[in-house]
């Protein structure tokens, strides 16, 4: 049951380890990652956990200035723990964390969750008009 997770921005409950497994052997975007790299980045963003009793299973951040732009990045749950709704509790607990209301936009890259992010209103960009990136590593 859904009711039997949560969701905290507690930064003190998070498990690095298991943040950093995931991340560095089974997320796409982030293999072989040095747990320091995780580490600083965790250090420098809002970041919420999802939890079952005190085992996290779930994790996200948002990299932010707090007033204008956000970036929601490294969003996860747990291969064992996914099809219950979770990653929709977490996107939802995400956009209404009182600290990212009022930003003028909120970004982020996927290659395969685009209807979890469409059903918060997030839409592909159709354009890059505007729009430069430079990708400084392809991987750790």
């Amino acid at each position: 049951m859904i009711q039997e997770y949560t969701v905290s921005d507690d930064k003190t409950k998070l498990d690095l380890a298991v943040i950093h497994s995931y991340l560095s052997r089974e997320a796409y975007w982030s293999q072989n990652i040095p747990i320091e790299l995780v580490q600083r980045s965790i250090d420098n963003s809002l970041c919420f956990g999802v939890y079952r009793a005190d085992r996290q299973v779930g994790f996200a951040r948002v990299v932010t200035d707090l007033a204008t732009f956000g970036y929601l990045a490294d969003v996860f749950i747990l291969p064992e723990h996914r099809g219950k709704g979770l990653s929709k509790k977490l996107v939802a607990f995400i956009m209404a964390y009182p600290a990212l209301q009022g930003l003028r936009r909120i970004m982020l890259v996927t290659r395969d969750a685009h209807g979890l992010y469409e059903r918060f209103g997030f839409k592909p960009i159709d354009s890059p008009e505007n729009t430069m990136s430079i990708k400084l590593f392809t991987s750790y």
